[in-house]
This record gives structure tokens, C-alpha cells and sequence, in this order.
């Protein structure tokens, strides 16, 4: 719990990432090592903070490249503890939000990878371990643990200062924090591969990680736009799958496995997201098209023309062949499948959706809705072969089954 807090606060002092995660580790196993003898102190966190404090001291004074540095360090230190948060007191609480927002732009640096960041960020504010990063993304523990090694030694050979950046710098570099914990919240949302459909654990993260964010920067209407998003979608986590984990799609949901208490979150932060001024930006609005889903008590009531209109502001807001996609299907839900079909087949030689599975599952759903079953059964099963998530692939599998023998039955109706 204190890790992140530490971790903040320690780079400020020694402008190293890498550094600092060492000594808060340093700091929590002599907690580890002394507190079941000496007992837990009265205030946990400041004994963790001052035990830092002092190795970090140590530490700088033991690198003889930089000792004038590490003597003015800690003579300042000495002289003024008070300019350092003891993470105990309410006083310190500006200076940890300060330390913490300064962290979280350093973890999400665009000079890093998007690997690079995402790990990054769930070591050093997600407090995850490199084994639970590694089976969360279904990657090697020593994949992550390099990923992480890379970009901490990026961004000390990068200079990176330990600040809040201003101005444009600071509405690019928001953008990236706002990629990588949206990034982390899909990937445990709809998993890209393995035996599990959701990954809840990693939602949750995400959530915690988007909360802060909208705590230590509460004027900026995108990130509340990113939470009410991730409040709503993650409401369904436990309607969107069976017993068994077979993926259960968003219209055929139990609506009252449905989450209220996320969902009323959500709906409150969008509604703080929409009443700043000025025009809504891309996490706003698919905010917004959440809300539609999650006010219909049923699927039949849903507000699809809105849902329609959204999409077309996303697209002016950010455009993408994803969105036009997404678009599609609310255009076929809306209009019907025809005009769904009509968009779908003009994306189809969009370089960037060529390896997506997700454009055949679509075009085969379609399909399927206008009676091409064969054209429909070889669509679906062609998704199923570009998808790497197991109960995806089956799921995609038993619809190009289905599609097959609507194929058959009809031609057995024409005979």
C-alpha cells in the first residue's frame, strides 16, 4: 500500500526511478526484518520514509561521481526533514499528490515503449510484481522484468526530469498516461489470448490507477471521462461470462448481474466530465456511449440513434478504423443489418484491420442477420482462426457451426 507513496517521494529526492524503487524496497524488507521483534511502529509509513530517507542518503554519498551532489543533498536533508513527507500526516497529503502525479508521467514517458510504460506503471504504482505482471499479460516473468530494466535505464540515460510537465507537453503527455491505464483496463476486460475470456484483477487495477489520476488532476474532464468508462464497462465483468467461461456478448447479458454501484459511479463522473465547458473528447463520449447501454433496463430499449451519433462525433474527435467498426454495428442495430453490412464491406481492405479479428466476426454477424449463411459460416470461422483468446475462438467457432447448418436448413426449405 505504501509502496507507490515511497517510490514517489524517494525520486524527488534522488531523481532516479530505478534508485528509488531499490531503496523503498530496502526500506520495506528492514520492516520485514525488525517490526516482528521490535514491533510495528506508531506511525508505520514515516518509519518507512525516514529508513529510506537515510539509505538514500547512503546511497548517494557512496557514488563518488557525484559526491558534491549527495553533500548537498544531505546536509539539505538533514537541516529540513520538513521539505520531505513522512506519508503519516494530513499536511503531507498536496506534497504525496504532487510526488505521485509526478511518478505517474514519469512511468507513462512517450520516450518509452508502450510495453515499456504499461510495466512500468504496474510495478511502481500498481504494486504488482514482475510474476503477476507476466501472467496477467501471459508473458515470461524475465520478459517484464527486461521491459522494466529497459525502460528505467531509458529514462535515466533520457534525463527525464522529475516533474509535472506544462502546456502542450502536459496535455501530450496526459494523453499517454490516459492510453496506458485504458490499455491495461481492455486487457483485463477482454483478454487478446489465453484460457480466460476476463481478467478481472487487472480492471480493478486499472480502475484504482484512474481514480488517483482523477484525484490529483479533478479539472481535467478526460479523465473523468476515462473512469465513468471503466466505472460502467466494468460493471458487466460478472455478467460476461457463464458458469463455465463462455463469453456471454453484451446483448444477450443478464442485466441484473449488472454492477449499480458502478454503474452509479460511472454515470456520476460523466456527468463531471460533461459539465466542463468546451468540446467533449474521445473518453467522454465512449463514456457516454456506455451510459446508453447501462440505462436500458433491456437490451430492446436501448437508444441506439444516440449511440449512432456518438460514434460520429468519436469519429470527428478520433478517428480510427476501429470507431467506423464500432460505428457499423450501431448503424446495423439501428438502421439494420443491411446498413450495417454496407460499412463493414467498405473497410474491408483497411490495412490496419486486416489482422483484426473482430472485422469477420462482424461482417459473418451480418451476415447471419441478412441470410448469406455460407458466406456468414466461412467469416465466422475465419475469425475464429485470427483470434488468440481459447473461449473467444469457441465461442466464434459455435456460431460458424450455427451459420453452417442455417445454410443447410434453408437449402432443405428451396428443396
Amino acid at each position: 500500500m505504501e509502496s507507490p507513496r515511497l517510490v514517489a517521494a524517494l525520486t524527488r529526492i534522488v531523481r532516479d526511478v530505478g534508485l528509488a524503487e531499490d531503496l523503498a524496497q530496502d526500506a520495506l524488507e528492514a520492516a520485514i526484518r525488525q517490526w516482528p521483534d521490535a514491533g510495528i511502529p506508531d506511525r508505520p509509513a514515516a518509519w518507512l520514509m525516514g529508513t529510506a530517507k537515510h539509505r538514500a542518503i547512503d546511497a548517494l554519498r557512496r557514488r563518488t561521481t557525484l559526491q558534491r551532489k549527495a553533500e548537498e543533498l544531505g546536509r539539505d536533508l538533514e537541516l529540513d526533514q520538513g521539505t520531505v513527507p513522512d506519508l503519516d500526516t494530513e499536511t503531507d497529503n498536496a506534497a504525496i499528490g504532487d510526488d505521485l502525479l509526478r511518478l505517474v508521467f514519469i512511468c507513462c514517458h512517450p520516450v518509452l515503449s508502450i510495453e515499456g510504460r504499461v510495466a512500468l506503471t504496474l510495478r511502481l504504482l500498481g504494486g504488482l510484481r514482475t510474476d503477476e505482471i507476466g501472467r496477467a499479460f501471459l508473458v515470461s516473468e524475465a520478459t517484464i522484468g527486461q521491459r522494466i530494466v529497459r525502460a528505467k535505464r531509458t529514462l535515466s540515460e533520457a534525463h527525464i526530469p522529475f516533474e509535472v510537465p506544462q502546456g502542450a507537453d502536459f496535455n501530450a503527455r496526459l494523453a499517454s498516461v490516459l492510453q496506458v491505464v485504458y490499455l491495461v483496463f481492455n486487457e483485463g476486460y477482454s483478454a487478446t489470448s489465453g484460457d480466460e475470456w476476463v481478467r478481472p484483477t487487472l480492471c480493478e487495477d486499472a480502475l484504482r490507477l484512474g481514480r488517483v489520476l482523477a484525484g490529483l488532476v479533478p479539472d481535467e474532464p478526460e479523465v473523468h471521462g476515462l473512469v465513468a468508462l471503466m466505472e460502467i464497462q466494468g460493471s458487466r465483468l460478472r455478467a460476461r461470462t457463464d458458469p463455465t467461461g463462455r463469453p456471454i456478448p453484451l446483448l444477450e447479458q443478464h442485466r441484473a448481474r449488472w454492477d449499480r454501484l458502478l454503474i452509479d459511479r460511472g454515470l456520476a463522473a460523466l456527468a463531471r466530465a460533461e459539465s466542463f465547458e468546451g468540446p467533449h473528447g474521445p473518453y467522454v463520449l465512449q463514456a457516454a456511449i456506455a451510459a446508453c447501454h447501462a440505462r436500458a433496463r433491456t437490451a430492446d430499449e436501448t437508444d441506439w440513434p444516440r449511440i449512432v451519433a456518438l460514434y460520429d462525433a468519436l469519429a470527428q474527435s478520433a478517428p480510427s478504423p476501429i470507431v467506423e467498426l464500432n460505428r457499423a454495428v450501431a448503424v446495423s442495430m439501428a438502421y439494420g443489418p443491411a446498413a450495417g453490412l454496407e460499412l463493414v464491406d467498405a473497410l474491408a481492405t483497411e490495412p490496419s484491420l486486416l489482422a483484426y479479428h473482430l472485422l469477420p466476426a462482424v461482417r459473418g454477424d451480418f451476415l447471419m442477420k441478412v441470410g448469406r449463411f455460407d458466406e456468414a459460416a466461412s467469416e465466422l470461422a475465419r475469425a475464429a482462426s485470427m483470434t488468440r483468446n481459447v473461449p473467444e475462438r469457441n465461442l466464434l467457432l459455435e456460431r460458424s457451426r450455427a451459420a453452417g447448418e442455417a445454410a443447410l436448413d434453408a437449402l432443405s426449405d428451396m428443396r
